[in-house]
């Protein structure tokens, strides 16, 4: 066992690691404040020939969810029916339950698909009414509901407002599909996530400005080179630890900081380290928000044994030693259902989750409070106290364009509130030098940056800062 740490660098602090937006006067709050007021403004009350969108560009656990609904009220405030569309059924039942808590006095219909029910946290709630038709919740305030839903839906008069939610895994071809339905809409989403899913090639439509691939953000501005997006700059999740790193190498040209300061979260355990490598980067992960470790340098395959197995073994001793979250809302012990394990692959989590039950760690989250596992993809939009990460490029041969994704790696990285502990296998630098980004440079399509050999590069730089040698289990 190991831990390396660059003499005479701050506790938390990789050497080279950018520090972020410049600090401001301005406290995180009232910064926010200031955001969201414009936004709603913008939004609520707009200047007469004011574009017909408005974009918000919203970081990792910045308030997305948050402003969404107090734009709903305030719609609703203002005399105004209102239409929203969400990407995934988890996403509107999610929301729908936060706008039905916080505002009882609305009246929310959850449209649904005819051969499928919300969840029961839409359900439990009196404001809330339930249907596949369209026809029957017409006259309520908010209506609700998935953009593959929407496109169905025949209105005889178009909904003024509309709120598109997670705008930017919307492609815009949904967009497209849906857009007869209003008037004016508030795009929000988060732009360093994971791009939009196709199943098809789209090489003939790279570098047009209705790439059906495009997310739906970019295709707006692309045809409305008016509109000005709008920033959230705070991340209320992401602690002091990580908004730096994960804002430098993720969100270059939109910077944002964390809510709070160096000494408002920690982890406390009940359990006392017993040498081993699992409880040094246990350790580390608590003290400094991150910890790498590290497994021998090797080529595998995709589900490894030995990965699988430590990342099992490092979310057991995380349960076992009793720790404890402090946070501004409070103290709270680490309960399984505040721990995820994320993964790039399904059959990588398949096999986690595997090695969990072996070791009897809850899986199944209709049994009880269980650890989340899953893959970046469906990781999207969800927060967690710890997560333990299989980095995608752990015992690789090569380096594609799949692991080399931008938000794959953002994703994976940024849904802790206190910590997140990385396992992998040594040599990744190397791989990632041996094998550059070799896309072709499409005419007409904007240079993604940073790009994702140079994210990873950049992450695994401060990691390396945090590592924990891991021989053998």
């Amino acid at each position: 066992m190991n831990t390396e740490q660059t003499a005479g660098q701050l506790p938390g602090q990789a050497s080279g690691q950018l520090l972020g937006p410049a600090t401001t006067a301005q406290a995180p709050g009232a910064a926010a404040d200031a955001a969201v007021a414009r936004i709603l403004a913008a939004t609520v009350r707009p200047a007469t020939g004011a574009p017909r969108g408005v974009v918000v560009d919203s970081p990792p656990g910045a308030g997305k969810s948050t402003l969404v609904v107090r734009a709903a009220r305030e719609l609703v405030a203002a005399g105004e029916r209102l239409m929203i569309v969400a990407q995934t059924n988890g996403q509107v039942d999610d929301l729908v339950d936060r706008l039905a808590a916080k505002a009882p006095d609305l009246t929310i219909g959850r449209l649904h698909a005819a051969d499928a029910r919300p969840g029961p946290e839409v359900l439990r709630h009196a404001n809330v009414t339930p249907s596949d038709k369209v026809a029957e919740l017409a006259e309520l305030d908010v209506v609700i509901s998935t953009s593959a839903k929407w496109q169905w839906v025949r209105a005889e008069q178009p909904w003024r407002h509309a709120i598109v939610d997670e705008a930017y895994q919307m492609r815009s071809d949904a967009l497209l599909a849906v857009a007869r339905l209003f008037e004016r809409a508030l795009f929000v989403g988060d732009p360093g996530q994971l791009d939009p899913f196709t199943v098809v090639g789209t090489e003939q439509w790279a570098g047009l400005s209705y790439d059906p691939s495009s997310s739906a953000v970019v295709t707006l501005l692309a045809h409305n080179p008016q509109i000005e997006p709008h920033r959230l700059p705070v991340s209320w999740r992401l602690p002091a630890s990580a908004a730096p790193l994960i804002s430098g190498a993720f969100y270059p040209f939109t910077p944002f900081r964390s809510g709070t300061g160096p000494q408002d979260r920690r982890l406390t355990a009940a359990v006392r380290p017993d040498g081993s490598a699992l409880d040094a980067a246990i350790d580390r992960a608590a003290e400094h928000g991150w910890a790498l470790l590290e497994l021998p340098a090797r080529h595998t395959v995709r589900t490894d044994p030995q990965a699988v197995a430590a990342v099992a073994a490092t979310v057991r001793r995380l349960l076992d030693r009793g720790l404890t979250a402090h946070s501004e809302q409070g103290s709270a012990p680490l309960t399984a259902d505040r721990v995820a394990v994320g993964t790039a692959h399904r059959d990588q989590a398949a096999a986690v989750r595997a090695a969990l039950v072996k070791l009897g760690v809850p899986v199944d989250p209709t049994a009880g409070p269980a650890v989340t596992v899953d893959t970046a993809n469906r990781l999207q939009g969800r927060e967690y106290d710890v997560t333990v990460v299989l980095h995608p490029l752990s015992g690789r041969p090569d380096a594609t364009a799949f692991h080399l994704e931008t938000g794959r790696l953002c994703v994976l990285a940024s849904r802790h509130r206190h910590a997140c502990i990385v396992v992998a296998r040594a040599g990744i630098a190397e791989l990632l030098d041996e094998h550059p980004a070799t896309e072709p440079v499409q005419l007409g399509v904007p240079v993604a940056f940073p790009d994702g050999w140079e994210a990873n590069h950049r992450v695994l730089h401060h990691l390396s800062g945090h590592r924990v040698r891991l021989g053998r289990l």
